[in-house]
């Protein structure tokens, strides 16, 4: 297997932060990065594309916001648009991982860790990630 194929990159989409996590296949590492600011979607993949060259990503998983019902909302259709958008213009894999109670998740590790969630949304949506992250890296190692 490749050195890059190790490496998986985490994201949590937002309407104005992409929360962003990078691990490895094991999952035993799963690492929080500063999130990315929501500009155009170019600027946003460019972004991800310079993450994906500097820690030799191998795959790329976004959080799918489904709701408790099983269906895909508003925030849900706009996701699988950027999905859509990023899987044709990324050079590794792009999967979904369903997300929900992702943020509940990271809210409580965070404060667990001594942080405030509230004052800082970026560490969260990258927390956010992390929790999506290990969540597919978890499922992945099922099968």
């Amino acid at each position: 297997m490749e050195r890059e194929a190790l490496k998986v990159l985490g994201l949590d989409v937002g309407e104005s932060r992409i929360g962003v996590a990078v691990g490895d296949i094991s999952g035993i590492v799963v690492s929080p990065l500063d999130a990315i600011h929501r500009s155009t979607f170019q600027e946003d993949f460019s972004a991800i594309a310079h993450l994906v060259e500097y820690y030799g990503i191998g795959s790329i998983v976004v959080g799918l916001p489904i709701s408790l019902n099983g269906r895909i909302e508003r925030q849900g259709k706009l996701v699988r648009g950027f999905i859509r958008s990023l899987t044709k213009e990324s050079t590794v894999p792009v999967h979904f991982q369903d997300e929900r109670f992702s943020t509940i998740e990271a809210e409580r590790l965070l404060r667990e860790a001594g942080h405030q969630p509230s004052r800082d949304k970026g560490l969260l949506d990258s927390a956010s990630a992390a929790v999506i992250l290990r969540a597919y890296l978890n499922s992945q190692a099922i099968h």
